[in-house]
C-alpha cells in the first residue's frame, strides 16, 4: 500500500512537504516554548502592576506554552501585596478595605492564542483552571465610601495601551482553601473555609464593559459553592454548620441550606456564661438582590428580601442568671437594629413555618415549662439602620401569624419607629379559639397553676408603648374556667394540688365566664404598665398582656390584695380553730383524768372498808 501510494511523483513531493512542515512546526513550538516563558512573565507582571497601581505584584516559578494545544500552564503562582505601597496609601486614607493574596500550585489556560496576544494584543482564553488555590483575604475598615484618587481610570483604560481587550470564557477554582481575617471589631475574627468551589463565566474587559454595572468584576456570573462548613463562635459556646451555600452574582442571590447552630453541652454552657442558651435549625435561607460588591467592600448588607423557610428556634432562660439592674432597652428591636455594627437595608424579611419555643426552669416547682409558637409565618418590612433610607421611611412594620401552643391561631401586627428616642412602638392582635388546658405545659411548671377546664373564644389586644410605658386595652372571651393551685412535692418530684386554696380560688376569686351571661356586654380592661428598666422587650409585652388577662379572670391587683387579706384571715381562723380544738381536747383529757381519779379513789375506799370489816 505504501509503495503504491508513493508510485507517483506528486505523492512523494506531498509527503516530503508535509514532513518538512511538521518538523518546522515542532521546531517552532519548541523554540516558542523555550523563549516564550520570560516574555509571558513580563507581560503578566506588567499588567498586574499597571492595573493595581503597583499595590499587587505576581510571580511564578515556571510557565509552559503548548502552541499546538493552545494551552499555557503556569506553576506556583504567588499574588502578593506590596506592603510599602499599602502603608503609604493608608497614610493618605486611600488604602482599600480588603487585601487579597493567593497561591496557586497550577494554573492552566486552555485554548489561548499566543500569536494573537503577541501580535494583535488581544488576550482571548476559553478556560482558566486553578488547582488547589489558597486564598487569604483580610478586611480592615479604612473608609466607608469610595475615596477620590488621582487616577480615575477604569481597569480597561489602564491596560488599553498593552491590550485591546481581555476575554475569558470560564474560570474554575477547584478545592479552594479560603482564609478570612476581619479586623473591624474589637477582636480579630478568623474564618477558614474548605470544600469550596468557584466558577466565573464570560469575563470581558473592554471599552463597553468598563461601565457595565450588570457585571461583577467584569464577569457575567460568579458562582461560589461551599459544602459542609463547620465553625465555632469566638466565645466557644456555640458550634455552627452549613450543609451547602451557593452565591450567584448574575441573579444577585445567596442560598444557604441546612443551617444549624447548637450550644455546647448544658453543663459547660451554664458554667461559663450568664447568657440565655439558644439553638437554631433552618432548612433554607435565601437573600435576593444581594449587593455582594458593597458587602465585600464595606460590610454593608443591601438586599430586596430575605426568605427563611422551615426551622426551629429554641430559647432556654439561664437559671443561674442574677437579677440585673441594668437598662435592657437595647433588647427593643428598634434600638437593637442600631447596635448590630453593620449598615443594613433589607426591604422585606419573610419567615415560613418556624417553630419558636421558650423554656424556663422554675426553682419553686423544680420543673421546666415551655411556651411555644408553632408554624410561625412572619413578614418584616423596612428593616434598616441606613441613615439615608431612614430619612425616606423610618417606620418598620411586622406581621406575625402563628399557633400558640400548637392550638390557638395567633395574629399580631407590630409597628416600630426606627428613629424615636423613646423607642416608640405599637402592637395589636388576637388569639383564636382553643382549649385552655393546652396551656398547662407552661402554667403548671412556671405558675404552679393547672387549668382543669376552660374554653377560650377570643383574645384581643391593642397597645401603644415606648421604653417607659405601655398603654392599651385587652378583651378576653372564655367559658367555664377552673383551676387547681399546685405545690411542689420534692420527695416524689411531682406537683400536688393545694385543695383548700384551689377551692378558695375557684369559689371566691375567679370569674368563670366572660361575658358572665350570654347576651351581656363582655368585660374589657384598660392597662397601664410601667416598665422596670431591667425588663427586656418580650417580657414587657408579656407583662402588659398579663395585667389585662388577670383583670379578665378576676385577679387584678385590687383582688390580689383582698385575696391575700382574706387568705390571711382564713389562715388565722384556721389556726384559731386548731387552738380551740386543742383546748377542747385538753379539757376533755382533764375531765377524763378527773373521772379516772375519782373512780380509782372510790375503789380504794371500798377496798379499805372491806379490810376493816375483816
Amino acid at each position: 500500500m505504501a509503495l503504491n501510494f508513493l508510485k507517483y511523483k506528486w505523492q512523494k513531493v506531498t509527503l516530503v512537504s508535509v514532513t518538512i512542515f511538521i518538523v518546522l512546526l515542532l521546531g517552532l513550538a519548541f523554540f516558542v516554548n523555550r523563549y516564550w516563558s520570560p516574555i509571558l512573565s513580563g507581560k503578566v507582571k506588567s499588567a498586574v502592576l499597571t492595573s493595581t497601581d503597583s499595590l499587587y505584584n505576581v510571580d511564578f516559578s515556571s510557565a509552559e506554552l503548548h502552541v499546538l494545544e493552545g494551552r499555557i500552564i503556569i506553576y506556583n503562582i504567588d499574588f502578593k501585596v506590596d506592603s510599602a505601597v499599602y502603608n503609604h496609601r493608608k497614610q493618605l486614607h486611600l488604602a482599600p478595605n480588603n487585601l487579597t493574596t493567593f497561591h496557586v500550585k497550577r494554573l492552566v489556560l486552555s485554548h489561548i492564542h499566543p500569536f494573537k496576544l503577541y501580535f494583535q494584543h488581544i488576550l482571548d482564553i476559553d478556560r482558566i483552571t486553578l488547582t488547589e488555590p489558597e486564598v487569604h483575604i483580610s478586611y480592615q475598615l479604612n473608609h466607608t465610601k469610595d475615596t477620590t484618587v488621582k487616577d480615575l481610570r477604569t481597569p480597561w483604560q489602564k491596560i488599553s495601551k498593552s491590550l485591546k481587550y481581555v476575554h475569558v470564557g470560564d474560570i474554575f477554582l477547584n478545592d479552594v482553601k479560603f482564609k478570612y481575617d476581619d479586623y473591624s471589631g474589637n477582636k480579630l475574627e478568623v474564618s477558614e473555609l474548605k470544600e469550596m468551589n468557584l466558577q466565573a463565566n464570560e469575563l470581558l474587559i473592554d471599552s463597553a464593559t468598563q461601565t457595565d454595572r450588570s457585571r461583577l468584576l467584569y464577569c457575567k456570573d460568579i458562582v461560589a459553592d461551599l459544602n459542609n462548613y463547620k465553625g465555632k463562635t469566638l466565645n466557644g459556646l456555640y458550634i455552627y454548620t452549613i450543609k451547602k451555600l451557593k452565591l450567584s452574582t448574575r441573579i444577585s442571590q445567596l442560598n444557604i441550606k441546612g443551617v444549624v447552630i447548637d450550644p455546647v453541652n448544658t453543663h459547660t454552657f451554664f458554667n461559663n456564661t450568664m447568657l440565655d442558651k439558644y439553638s437554631l435549625k433552618l432548612d433554607s435561607v435565601q437573600l435576593n438582590n444581594f449587593d455582594f460588591l458593597t458587602y465585600h467592600k464595606y460590610r454593608s448588607i443591601n438586599a430586596s428580601s430575605l426568605i427563611i423557610s422551615h426551622g426551629i428556634f429554641d430559647l432556654f432562660n439561664n437559671p443561674n442568671k442574677p437579677q440585673s439592674k441594668l437598662n435592657k432597652v437595647a433588647s427593643f428591636p428598634n434600638v437593637a437594629i442600631h447596635t448590630i455594627g453593620i449598615d443594613l437595608k433589607i426591604d422585606t424579611i419573610i419567615t415560613r413555618r418556624i417553630d419558636v419555643n421558650y423554656s424556663e426552669y422554675n426553682k419553686k416547682s423544680h420543673k421546666t415549662g415551655t411556651i411555644s409558637f408553632n408554624r410561625t409565618y412572619g413578614r418584616f418590612l423596612n428593616i434598616t439602620n441606613n441613615k439615608e433610607a431612614l430619612q425616606k421611611n423610618n417606620i418598620s412594620t411586622v406581621y406575625v401569624s402563628s399557633y400558640f401552643m400548637d392550638h390557638g391561631k395567633f395574629e399580631a401586627t407590630f409597628t416600630f419607629d426606627l428613629t424615636a428616642k423613646d423607642a416608640a412602638y405599637s402592637y395589636k392582635g388576637s388569639l383564636g379559639p382553643m382549649d385552655l388546658q393546652a396551656v398547662n405545659p407552661a402554667t403548671m411548671p412556671l405558675a404552679m397553676i393547672k387549668i382543669t377546664s376552660g374554653k377560650l373564644k377570643k383574645l384581643e389586644f391593642n397597645f401603644k408603648a415606648n421604653s417607659k410605658t405601655s398603654k392599651g386595652k385587652t378583651t378576653v372571651l372564655y367559658n367555664d374556667l377552673k383551676v387547681n393551685i399546685l405545690r411542689a412535692d420534692t420527695t416524689n418530684a411531682i406537683l400536688k394540688q393545694k385543695l383548700i386554696v384551689s377551692l378558695f380560688a375557684n369559689i371566691f376569686i375567679l370569674k368563670h365566664n366572660n361575658p358572665d351571661k350570654e347576651g351581656l356586654i363582655p368585660r374589657s380592661f384598660n392597662v397601664v404598665y410601667k416598665r422596670p428598666i431591667n425588663s427586656p422587650f418580650f417580657k414587657t409585652i408579656w407583662q402588659s398582656l398579663l395585667l389585662g388577662l388577670k383583670s379578665a379572670v378576676g385577679y387584678d391587683e385590687k383582688t390580689q390584695k383582698a385575696t391575700t387579706a382574706r387568705m390571711s384571715e382564713h389562715e388565722l381562723n384556721k389556726q384559731n380553730r386548731k387552738i380551740k380544738k386543742a383546748i377542747r381536747k385538753q379539757k376533755r383529757a382533764e375531765r377524763k383524768l378527773k373521772r379516772e381519779l375519782k373512780k380509782q379513789q372510790k375503789e380504794e375506799e371500798k377496798k379499805s372498808a372491806g379490810e376493816k370489816i375483816n
